[in-house]
């Protein structure tokens, strides 16, 4: 997993460089097959800083994250905790439809709707 940080109009110190990256650890838990993550930190003229984060994952769009706050710390946490509940809902989504599928086959199967179609296509 490729991991970068970047600042805009603010200086990314180590502390928070560190902090950024002990969170955004945490992400492939709730989805395995993410393969890079950018954390940008930009810093406004009213004391106002936006940390937002993207998630790029196989087969799938880009999941953002964007937060505003005093606080660069509180602004990564909450980023990151809107980030889980994407990745738990998408990886909810392709469990689902993996099982929904499966389920629609064997139910049509089960009713022998399938192979009636099968030996009229013959």
């Amino acid at each position: 997993m490729l991991f970068t940080i970047t600042g805009k109009h603010i200086e990314i110190t180590d502390a928070i460089r560190l902090h950024a990256q002990e969170k955004v650890d945490k992400l492939p838990r709730y989805f395995d097959s993410i393969t890079q993550i950018e954390v940008v930190i930009e810093g406004n003229e009213g004391g106002k800083q936006c940390v937002e984060i993207i998630v790029h994952a196989e087969h799938n769009d880009l999941l953002i994250a964007k937060e505003i706050g005093d606080d660069t710390y509180a602004c990564i946490d909450l980023a990151i905790h809107k980030l889980e509940r994407q990745l738990r809902k998408t990886k909810e989504k392709q469990r689902n439809h993996k099982h929904s599928i499966a389920g629609e086959i064997e139910r049509l199967q089960s009713q022998g709707s399938l192979e009636s179609e099968e030996d009229e296509m013959t």
